[in-house]
């Protein structure tokens, strides 16, 4: 027979597994809940209309690509692609050089100067730009950037600027000075100091925020909308947004041609997420 304790231990192994595996169910089902929407999405994207709305949630009978051929074309998606990538790749290596510069500045010369510029900045994080929506209008008119790729750019870059300064700095922080009195020391100067030794030690907060920068440059609606007017020069999201009408929206178009913005992000986020992991693990190590 088992003894009293023994009997306890057993006990309590009992209820440990028994609340893991409700709290495991409890999980899955959570899990499929989110993942229904996504599985509506992709499952009437292969169907045909009748099929839809004869079952919503059934499985297709037959696969059928014709709304992806037919989304493809509505949308002109090589041009469109070519401009949303352009804007992607543009901003996001173009914020990822001044946030880095700035923050370097910000976390390595300390005074009441600095300090007075970053909260400066970070005020941009707590002040959407939108509110200056007219002002940044009449802004880029004078400039003569509406209607061009160019001020689609711009405006990214500086509105993704003071999120990106904010956490470059708190990781420059704990990167050893003393790694940068060391190549003072050798010769080195300030400029060849940090793209030398500091920044290729910025590689798990960089490869982070370009993902992030990515996705939200990538699903920006609103800065397209507001500087882009001609059809050539449109992006993915405001293709979409042309199948919704009025009175009606184009399901049987709507609904592959956001599978086929999304696709990118995807295969994004597939080749990229060991470096956001190991960016998200070292900063939590080092704060």
């Amino acid at each position: 027979m088992l003894s009293n304790q023994a009997a306890r231990s057993l006990s309590y192994f009992k209820k440990g597994v028994k609340g893991d595996l409700i709290l495991e169910a409890i999980l899955i089902i959570i899990a499929l809940i989110s993942l229904l929407p996504i599985y509506y999405l992709v499952n009437t994207t292969v169907r045909t209309p009748e099929q839809v709305i004869a079952s919503p949630f059934g499985f297709p009978e037959q696969l059928d690509f014709s709304g992806y051929v037919k989304a493809w074309n509505m949308m002109n998606y090589p041009n469109v692609f070519k401009n949303n990538l352009i804007i992607a790749v543009v901003s996001v290596s173009g914020v990822i050089l001044i946030s880095a510069m700035a923050a370097y500045a910000f976390a390595r010369r300390p005074g009441k100067l600095f300090n007075w510029i970053f909260v400066s900045i970070l005020i941009g994080v707590i002040m959407p730009y939108q509110v200056a929506t007219i002002q940044l209008f009449r802004v880029l008119t004078n400039l003569h950037l509406t209607d061009t790729l160019l001020g689609v750019i711009l405006v990214e870059i500086f509105v993704s600027v003071p999120f990106n300064v904010f956490l470059i700095k708190n990781f420059i922080n704990s990167v050893p000075i003393q790694l940068e009195e060391s190549a003072y020391i050798d010769g080195a100067g300030i400029w060849k100091t940090f793209w030398r030794i500091t920044f290729p030690l910025l590689q798990p907060v960089i490869a982070t925020l370009a993902v992030l920068d990515s996705l939200s440059v990538w699903n920006d609606f609103f800065t397209p909308l507001l500087i882009l007017q001609t059809r050539a020069k449109g992006v993915i999201l405001l293709e979409v947004n042309r199948n919704v009408g009025q009175f009606q929206t184009d399901w049987t178009s709507f609904f592959p041609m956001m599978i086929l913005g999304v696709a990118p992000l995807v295969i994004l986020y597939l080749f990229m997420q060991r470096f956001i992991v190991e960016g998200v693990s070292t900063g939590a190590v080092k704060g």
